[in-house]
């Protein structure tokens, strides 16, 4: 479970060492600080911050020195709470990088993945290089956002002209926390730029968009030393100079999967927060083309293995209906609209959350509104029923993938872990469960930190192999359990529903 340490007071004795995690999400960043040991494995919330992109002439960005501040701040709490620190770890979101002169200096702000300017490209790089090309070589799902058409889009730049090295979000943010630069494979396989076969860079397919490989920084693997944070860092935080930095599995979505808490065979997980990833562990990459047509992705994993899954829209609509209901003065408030929906209609709408549509629309439920329209079906007559349709078309598409995902890398699912902020959705994880027709074992709500405190705690030699970790998250963790209920028949006539 999840035991809420006061950052003022650190806990009395030795006991298990302290991992500090920096753990960023689109919407959020929060500092927690964790004890792992050969039976313990507990999480506090030292700092917690907001991550508002903001938009420039230029397009969208992120405000990274205002993230790097808030991770200065968390880690000045764990200083202040008087934590033996034994490590610092940075995980979040993929895709996006940040572009350093010669100096090592950050020229501009990094761009927000939602922008528009891949709009166009994207269809122009798969026309150029080839859509089989590009799968055979990275195995990873088109996504306009995909850092290789990002970079495509930046090629003629003066900002690229002048760059001299390509650093993803989290790598950057170590570099600022420890002045040592590389790209950590988790994330780096998000790029559309690493061979998911060899795990290296693929310099046929930056060479394809253009790019001086140069930019490219070494690669890394999760525990491996990033070095030791800077002077000023640890003046400033208060923590001992010298503590160490130590490379995680820095894309979110892998550190989650760290703590998927599956001791047995036949598990799929699903990493549900602004985004669902919902798919497989596997030993080796699915390149056939029946995998690229179905737009899975092969993003590399802690030790070797292989994530194999898709995206999906995940919590995005229903936050996004939430943001602009209380701009608007209606209630948000997230128990009573679940409330509602669970007393709504089943299956009286249902959208495909992964619509160009639903990507960064200004009136989230207008957007549903107008799908509605468009595909012949009554829009949701109010909140419940747009919060049911929203829920109910997750785990819907929960479903489709998860099935397909099977069938294409030959394996049988018996059970589903979903992790992640989703996970606290019991409505969620129930219609998940009826849709699927599996078991789903939902939790831990915490699983990117908790992985992010495994992979370090591992590094330091206070746990052991990946299967260790996660029977250390079964045993320590709260879980909840869900049985299928209903009728399948249901689901069936929902899927072709939305087919048509």
């Amino acid at each position: 479970m999840t035991v809420p340490v006061p950052p003022s007071r650190p806990p009395a004795g030795p006991g298990p060492s302290a991992f500090v995690a920096a753990d960023l999400g689109a919407t959020s960043g929060r500092v927690v600080v964790g004890r792992a040991g050969r039976d313990t494995l507990e999480l506090a919330e030292l700092h917690r911050f907001a991550n508002r992109p903001v938009r420039l002439p230029t397009g969208l960005h992120w405000d990274l020195p205002a993230l790097h501040q808030g991770v200065l701040d968390g880690l000045r709490a764990a200083g202040r709470a008087g934590y033996d620190v034994t490590s610092v770890g940075v995980d979040t979101w993929a895709v996006d990088y940040g572009l350093l002169d010669a100096d090592g200096a950050l020229l501009g702000l990094p761009y927000h993945y939602r922008d528009s300017r891949t709009s166009q490209v994207a269809q122009e790089v798969r026309e150029r290089l080839g859509a089989a090309r590009l799968y055979g070589v990275s195995g990873l799902q088109h996504l306009p956002f995909n850092t290789v058409f990002q970079l495509a889009a930046a090629r003629g730049t003066a900002q690229l002209a002048a760059a001299r090295t390509l650093l993803l979000i989290p790598d950057l943010l170590v570099h600022w926390l420890s002045g040592s630069a590389g790209a950590e494979t988790t994330n780096a396989s998000t790029t559309g730029l690493l061979d998911a076969r060899t795990g290296t860079w693929s310099y046929e397919l930056a060479a394809g968009i253009g790019l001086d490989t140069a930019l490219l920084p070494p690669l890394r693997e999760p525990g491996e030393s990033a070095g030791t944070l800077l002077p000023h860092v640890a003046d400033g935080t208060g923590l001992p100079a010298g503590t160490p930095v130590t490379t995680v599995a820095s894309h979110d979505t892998a550190s989650a999967v760290v703590a998927v808490p599956a001791t047995a065979s036949g598990a799929a997980y699903i990493s549900c927060g602004t985004w669902s990833l919902a798919g497989l562990e596997l030993d080796a990459p699915v390149l056939t083309e029946e995998s690229r047509t179905a737009n899975f992705t092969n993003e590399r994993g802690i030790d070797g293995t292989v994530r194999y899954l898709r995206n999906i829209m995940g919590m995005w609509p229903l936050e996004e209906c939430r943001r602009v209901w209380a701009a608007r003065g209606q209630p948000a408030e997230l128990a009573p609209l679940l409330a509602a929906a669970a007393r709504a209609e089943p299956f009286a709408a249902l959208i495909d959350p992964d619509a160009p549509d639903f990507l960064a629309p200004a009136d989230m439920p207008a957007a549903i509104a107008g799908f509605c329209r468009r595909t012949g079906q009554r829009p949701p007559r109010d909140q419940g029923a747009v919060v049911r349709c929203v829920l109910e078309s997750l785990a819907l598409a929960h479903r489709q993938v998860l099935r397909r995902a099977a069938e294409l890398a030959g394996r049988d699912i018996t059970r589903v872990h979903l992790v992640g902020g989703g996970s606290r959705n019991e409505l969620l994880c129930q219609l998940t469960a009826d849709a699927t027709g599996l078991p789903v074992t939902a939790g831990p709500t915490e699983a990117t930190a908790l992985g992010n405190i495994l992979v370090q705690a591992r590094a330091h030699g206070r746990t052991g192999d990946l299967a260790d970790m996660r029977r250390l998250v079964a045993a320590t963790q709260q879980l909840r359990h869900y049985r299928p209920a209903g009728a399948a028949s249901a689901w069936q006539a929902a899927e072709a529903r939305l087919r048509t």
